[in-house]
């Protein structure tokens, strides 16, 4: 696998790392971001790039956004972004199966002030959207949701997020170009990337023709689908 460059230099995505980014990462999600190298090496990937970061965070706050989802945590990279976007009384329920790694995080989260905002739940994503689902309390309650999991699931949560995420709510799906793969030959993609393509083109094409939703890919990270429910 490569790194999340879609860019057509690695040199272009450098300049906007340290020339844009970099100077406005908090130092919190600096440090989060260095012990996740240091600990997970090259899996660090996993959490979304400083970039990636950003634009969410941009996108909350002009939102307004106050209760949000996220499924798939990690280290929480992405968790801590949205924390700090959040007002003082935001929430986010945060599911992810693996804890350790969101232990990893937890001080730096807890260093920025943000631990309050968090309501970490120890599930997988598809458990854990049937109980909100199920509760008949949240029905349209989220503002926004950040999908980052496992990537075969992708559709189902789509479902489940479409009752949970209010109507101008966004619903945010994360590598959905999948290193570029998804615009290769499937004869041309490194095998350990050839399920992902799939799903992701499945994914992609279902998306485009939803009805329900307006829909933007955006060429970021591992690419970064922004769909907003209509109805």
């Amino acid at each position: 696998m490569e790194d999340k460059i879609l860019l057509k230099s690695p040199a272009l995505l450098k300049y906007i790392f340290e020339r844009s980014c970099f100077p406005r990462e908090h130092e919190q999600l600096k440090e989060l971001r260095e012990a996740t190298v240091e600990k997970y090496r090259f899996w660090s990937i996993m959490n979304v790039p400083v970039d990636e970061g950003l634009l969410l965070s941009l996108l909350l706050k002009m939102m307004n956004a106050k209760k949000t989802l996220e499924l798939g945590v990690f280290t929480g990279y992405s968790l801590l972004s949205t924390a700090l976007a959040l007002p003082a009384d935001g929430k986010i329920k945060a599911v992810d199966p693996d804890k350790v790694a969101y232990e990893v995080g937890l001080p730096f989260i807890q260093k920025a002030g943000v631990e309050h905002k968090i309501d970490f739940v120890h599930s997988d994503a598809f458990s854990a959207l049937n109980d909100h689902v199920n509760n008949g309390k949240e029905e349209g309650s989220f503002d926004f949701a950040f999908v980052d999991a496992d990537k075969n699931n992708y559709i189902k949560y789509h479902e489940q997020l479409l009752k949970l995420v209010k109507v101008g709510g966004i619903i945010a799906y994360d590598n959905t170009l999948w290193f570029g793969s998804v615009a290769e030959p499937e004869e041309m993609v490194a095998e350990p990337l050839r399920k992902g393509r799939n799903e992701f083109i499945k994914l992609n094409d279902f998306l485009a023709a939803d009805s329900r939703i307006e829909v933007a890919l955006v060429s970021i990270g591992d690419g970064l689908t922004l769909c907003r429910r209509l109805h």
